[in-house]
């Protein structure tokens, strides 16, 4: 790993760290995003959740290493591989290679996004229940013309999963111009939250989004664990009324 990506990623990567009980977070690459002039270096992080049959629940892989894979043998059975959304997918065809039982579920259009490299059967995430993690897992799906996220809650840990839906990129991990683009981006930590850009695309779907996170709110969560940046270990519930006053009041 170059010393810039050290710096700007959460090393260890590529291996379990654990969370909570049956809830562990994966660290990986970074991955490069945006406009040609203006792209940004994006963290990456995946969440694996071991339910009560000893299956497990891999949201937004990360790259499979030889080594994660001989960790998560270790402990649980992958039976459900989950792309959130369109831009959260890439890993997908590695896993499912890797773990050819398990079921990929993909949010809308990532078919259409990714073309040939989904070659495989899979399920779509299409609502919000109906699933067969529902008895440990709540489902949320958040849409809006851009892009649907399907966001998760692990009601035993109180954890809940999110994509994009927060951004929390810590200052000291970025360089000037970064920092720069990240704070006018409305995702600089302490005070990360949607980036503005994606705001825009929920312009006329706001009383959806709120209802969304509403009920996200009233999960109450005890942390928050994020894609990109710093992930919340505590306060969930008061984290995303903080992030999203903007829609909430």
């Amino acid at each position: 790993m170059h010393g810039d990506d050290a710096k700007q990623t959460y090393p260890p990567l590529n291996t379990l760290k654990p969370v909570a009980e049956n809830v562990w977070l994966v660290d990986g690459p970074l991955i490069r995003f945006g406009p040609p002039l203006l792209k940004m270096q994006f963290p990456t992080r995946m969440t694996l959740i071991r339910l009560k049959t000893g299956d497990a629940f891999i949201h937004s892989p990360t790259p499979l290493k030889p080594e994660l894979r001989a960790e998560i043998e270790r402990i649980a059975k992958p039976h459900w591989i989950l792309a959130p959304n369109r831009l959260h997918y890439w890993w997908t065809p590695d896993w499912k290679a890797a773990f050819p039982a398990a079921e990929v579920y993909l949010a809308p259009r990532i078919k259409e996004q990714a073309g040939k490299r989904i070659d495989f059967p899979s399920l779509p995430l299409d609502r919000d229940s109906g699933y067969p993690w529902d008895g440990e897992i709540a489902t949320i799906s958040v849409a809006g013309r851009y892009m649907t996220e399907f966001d998760f809650f692990h009601r035993p840990s109180r954890t809940l999963i999110l994509a994009d839906l927060i951004e929390n990129f810590e200052p000291d991990k970025l360089s000037i111009g970064m920092r720069l683009l990240a704070r006018l981006g409305g995702c600089l930590a302490p005070d990360g939250g949607m980036p503005r850009d994606l705001r825009a695309t929920f312009s006329n779907e706001k009383t959806e989004l709120r209802k969304a996170v509403e009920t996200m709110i009233g999960w109450n969560p005890e942390r928050i664990i994020v894609a990109h940046g710093r992930w919340y270990e505590s306060h969930g519930a008061s984290e995303l009324k903080r992030a999203f006053r903007w829609l909430l009041t």
